[in-house]
């Protein structure tokens, strides 16, 4: 076992040894644009992204035309959200309301800034409160709704502690209001199956670089019948990908994403299974090993190789720099460098306290039980230590109500 162990999976994965052996060619040899019709290059580009959009389909249930690359999930959110807004708008541009977006306030930023982005240029958006468990429900949906409402998104499972959103029963409402319903997937797609017709999806973003393949590419799922979805473009230029995102194709990308779909509809449920065991032992020797801590999110309704656990009297920086033999995070890679507590665990309620001293431990297709059992040992002896030196921990062992203290500024 080499150190530092990586149990973060949520923010990346590596990349399979399998993807890396298909894209090698298309750096060198198949170097061709697939825009180029004239020649065996550009006809062996074009067919290797042909493949890897029917590879991408496969993997959701979708038809090979109604996948778009993209260069990952934020560009993904941004043309499905961005996109359906202006597309299916109600009222002319600059006047008081443009039309009515429902969302979540535990949203990637990918999700919540878009959405802002859209209230400073006339739209009425909805951000829903989850409950303390973080899981969102079609009734909390129906409640939202509105006669003017146009676009409804909401992830379908949250990549920082693991709940599992009602999509397919969010999406039956949608379809019944006329409604038109995006899903951010990024930590559902590859590790759990998709149909989006079954699911009732219009919209899906997801990426390659959170299932075993390269990072910048991804998928935007855009059905084609019952309704056929229509997106205002956000890049324009050569009118590749139907008109819908422009530029020259990232083949050696696609045709590594289009492998690792192939490979993770495969590898699907045994990987399920074996981090499911892996994660639930994770997590259950933890919680009776540290006395005060806390899982966060829903005990059964979430993905099965995400845990987040609050380990109480103990300071955030301090346990994150404990453990540093174990790679981890305290929250979204996207919002790591901030010092705020976070903003998905402040959402369901969690105390500043308890949301700074959060580890979230995320396995994946090469996490071994003797890393999870490295990992045990580790934040043990690194939560116990920092309550040895904690004098909020020899506060609460005297037995003092440490919430009713008035602090004092000096």
């Amino acid at each position: 076992m080499k150190l530092p162990i990586y149990m973060d999976h949520a923010a990346t994965t590596p990349c399979d040894p399998r993807v890396v052996e298909a894209m090698l060619p298309y750096f060198t040899e198949k170097f061709g644009n697939p825009g180029s019709r004239n020649h065996r290059f550009g006809w062996d580009s074009e067919a290797a992204v042909d493949k890897a959009r029917e590879q991408a389909a496969a993997l959701i249930g979708a038809q090979p035309k109604e996948v778009i690359f993209t260069s990952g999930s934020t560009e993904g959110n941004n043309l499905a959200i961005k996109g359906a807004a202006y597309m299916y708008e109600r009222a002319p541009a600059g006047s008081a309301n443009r039309g009515h977006i429902i969302t979540v306030l535990h949203e990637h930023k990918a999700v919540l800034d878009p959405c802002k982005r859209l209230m400073k240029e006339g739209f009425d958006v909805t951000f829903l409160t989850p409950p303390e468990d973080g899981v969102i429900t079609a009734e909390m949906v129906k409640g939202a709704m509105r006669d003017d409402t146009i676009l409804v998104t909401i992830m379908w499972a949250n990549n920082e502690i693991g709940t599992i959103n009602e999509i397919p029963a969010i999406g039956k409402l949608c379809h019944e209001r006329d409604v038109i319903f995006h899903t951010d997937a990024t930590q559902w797609v590859g590790k759990m199956p998709v149909d989006v017709a079954r699911d009732e999806v219009d919209l899906m973003s997801w990426s390659g670089h959170k299932m075993y393949g390269p990072k910048g590419v991804g998928g935007l799922y855009v059905r084609r019948r019952r309704p056929r979805v229509r997106l205002v473009s956000q890049i324009d230029g050569g009118g590749q990908e139907r008109g819908f995102r422009s530029g020259t194709l990232n083949v050696t990308g696609i045709v590594g994403f289009g492998k690792a779909c192939e490979l993770s509809a495969a590898e699907m449920e045994s990987d399920r299974d074996r981090l499911l065991g892996m994660r639930n032992h994770l997590e259950q020797t933890l919680l009776e090993r540290i006395p005060h801590s806390k899982l966060n999110g829903n005990q059964e309704k979430r993905l099965p190789h995400i845990t987040n656990i609050s380990f109480g009297y103990v300071e955030g920086e301090g346990l994150m720099m404990a453990v540093k033999d174990i790679a981890c995070s305290s929250g979204s890679a996207c919002t790591s460098a901030s010092l705020e507590p976070s903003y998905v665990l402040k959402a369901l309620g969690v105390g500043d306290d308890l949301a700074h001293s959060s580890l979230r431990l995320s396995l994946g297709r090469w996490t071994s039980q003797e890393e999870v059992d490295f990992a045990i040992e580790g934040i043990t002896t690194a939560v116990q230590k920092l309550r040895e030196l904690s004098p909020l921990w020899d506060m609460f062992q005297e037995g003092i109500d440490i919430n009713a203290i008035e602090w004092q500024a000096h």
